[in-house]
């Protein structure tokens, strides 16, 4: 039913559009194929649909990104241009019923060709703004800006008593497997069945405070602890310490795009209000009685214990995305 529901949604959204284009006075039947390379994929009552047509649907259904291929012989092309095929039959059909007269579709007519238009625009800013030029001179940007921090590979051991874990440490220094006594001791079940392996590579930045100021200083071999944690009293092993890798340009250059498009459009858009009247006829929203009221600000979240799984920390190399909300544990995040 899902699947029905959005074709039956998409065909009215792209009925409303090519009624647009018919009002706009577009030419059909023109041979001319719309942009370079464009394919004809089919024709109704001797007017051509180009695969470029059936690509544009796919993208508006969301079924591609925008200017991902879509390859002609696939079945999800020829299932969205049978899609498209029906939205012209429609269309064609509104015509003959003079619909597009009606005062209302000529109002939904308009808003959506300003859509369309304003789409149309921000796509040709961007497209001017947004150039690999410029996306390469950010990432270099934000390389020079970064801060190199060191990665940690370690493993844990976590205990309940300052005791216990004194005793266990003087097993280590005799000689004690770590590996062994973590599995055999250790209460986080997280890290406990890998011999405390907290499972790759960390920067301190992603760690409660308790291990940042405990490992600091710290150099691969050592052996760091016991001190108080969420949930016990923990020893760590540090195996390894290295300089963090920057984030590769690849990896960078989609945080870098939506940065740069945001950017431009939110310039475009200041510089229309600007240069624009706009006058909003609204009072101001009514009080309700008793309706809860944001607070103006909010006292920070406690700092969760670590957690299992692993985090890469937020490279400063591109414009920093959402962070997620971290799931309390009593094992660091690793990379």
């Amino acid at each position: 039913m899902k699947t029905a529901t959005t074709g039956v949604w998409g065909v009215i959204a792209a009925l409303t559009v090519a009624l647009t284009l018919s009002a706009c006075g577009r030419q059909e039947g023109n041979e001319k194929p719309p942009q370079a390379g464009d394919v004809a994929v089919a024709r109704i009552d001797g007017k051509t649909v180009w695969a470029s047509d059936v690509k544009r649907e796919a993208v508006a259904q969301g079924l591609i990104s925008e200017g991902e291929p879509l390859d002609t012989s696939s079945d999800l092309f020829r299932r969205v241009m049978d899609e498209v095929v029906d939205q012209k039959l429609l269309a064609a059909e509104a015509l003959v019923k003079k619909l597009d007269r009606d005062p209302v579709a000529q109002r939904r007519l308009a808003a959506a060709r300003e859509r369309i238009l304003g789409d149309m625009l921000v796509e040709s800013v961007v497209e001017k703004a947004v150039t690999p030029n410029a996306i390469r001179d950010l990432y270099q940007e934000q390389l020079k800006l970064s801060k190199v921090s060191d990665e940690l590979k370690a493993r844990q051991i976590v205990v309940q008593t300052q005791a216990e874990a004194e005793q266990i440490r003087k097993l280590l220094a005799a000689g004690a497997s770590f590996e062994a006594l973590a599995m055999e001791r250790s209460a986080d079940t997280a890290t406990r069945f890998s011999g405390g392996d907290i499972g790759g590579y960390f920067t301190l930045d992603v760690m409660p405070e308790p291990y940042v100021v405990a490992l600091k200083d710290a150099q691969p071999g050592s052996l760091v602890g016991p001190f108080a944690v969420e949930g016990g009293w923990a020893l760590v092993k540090v195996e390894e310490k290295r300089q963090e890798a920057p984030i590769t340009f690849e990896a960078a250059r989609p945080q870098i795009v939506r940065f740069l498009t945001y950017d431009k459009v939110r310039d475009l858009l200041e510089e229309l209000r600007a240069d624009a009247r706009v006058e909003v006829l609204l009072g101001k929203p009514q009080e309700v009685p008793g309706a809860p009221r944001e607070p103006a600000s909010a006292p920070p979240a406690p700092t969760p214990a670590p957690t299992a799984a692993p985090t890469a920390a937020p490279a400063a190399g591109a414009p920093a995305a959402p962070a997620a909300e971290p799931a309390p544990a009593t094992t660091p995040a690793k990379k």
